[in-house]
């Protein structure tokens, strides 16, 4: 595996191959190893026959595939597989905390969902990984919609390269680790389509409004990866 580079350099990844291995039967999905030109990228896939929308799912600075509030990523990537028809990858870092790594593994993680016939898809993201997705949407030709759950401003300065796509920043106003102002500055740097929510009683994991936070992602993936078409005037 190679070490981070230097800023500077420039940055390249591709996928050259993936296989599966087995996951707990909790996780819901598969477990997805991805070969790259910089390494193997661990995740987990659920699929779906003939879905043309799909998630893309990172966490914060130390990893992980489960997401905040208690598992909302294992949760909700269950219910659109299974409810809605909607795939999704939800995807370890090779380097957590080095930002430039972590944007080229979502990077890569789209390339797969490409491969799998994804053609719409949703970016989202929790602290770091706020970041990540923030970054990594402008470079992507599925990237439909970005969400950033609790996000850092690190990383997330090019918030405005994000649009036309929807963006959703989502905070908890007891958040002691980043506050608020962070996704109220990010939501400052960005163009529209955005949408601030901010989330009373919450700290950082967002575990304390989970029956809350579900059905809101859920709602928000749902509208902005299958918008409803217009409505034509006649007479």
């Amino acid at each position: 595996m190679p070490a981070p580079q230097e800023e500077g350099d420039v940055y390249t990844i591709q996928v050259v191959g993936f296989n599966f291995r087995p996951a707990p039967p909790e996780q819901g999905g598969y477990g997805l190893i991805l070969q790259t030109t910089r390494g193997e990228i661990f995740g987990i896939y659920h699929p779906v026959p003939g879905a043309q929308e799909g998630v893309l799912w990172v966490w914060g600075v130390r990893g992980g595939v489960d997401g905040p509030a208690n598992g909302c990523y294992r949760i909700l990537a269950q219910e659109l597989a299974r409810e809605h028809r909607i795939a999704s990858l939800r995807l370890d870092y090779r380097w957590p905390g080095v930002l430039h790594e972590c944007v080229l593994d979502a990077l890569a993680g789209l390339t797969f969902l490409k491969g799998m016939g994804i053609k719409r898809a949703a970016l989202v993201g929790h602290s770091f990984g706020g970041a990540v997705v923030i970054a990594s949407a402008p470079f992507s030709d599925i990237s439909a919609c970005v969400v950033a759950l609790s996000t850092q401003t690190y990383g997330a300065h090019g918030a405005g390269g994000v649009s036309p796509r929807p963006l959703l920043l989502v905070h908890g106003e007891e958040d002691t680790h980043l506050p608020p102002s962070c996704s109220r500055m990010v939501y400052g740097w960005a163009r529209e389509p955005k949408e601030l929510v901010l989330l009373p009683g919450a700290g950082h994991s967002l575990r304390e409004c989970a029956d809350v936070l579900l059905p809101l992602l859920k709602g928000w993936l749902l509208r902005h990866l299958r918008p409803s078409p217009p409505v034509s005037s006649s007479g």
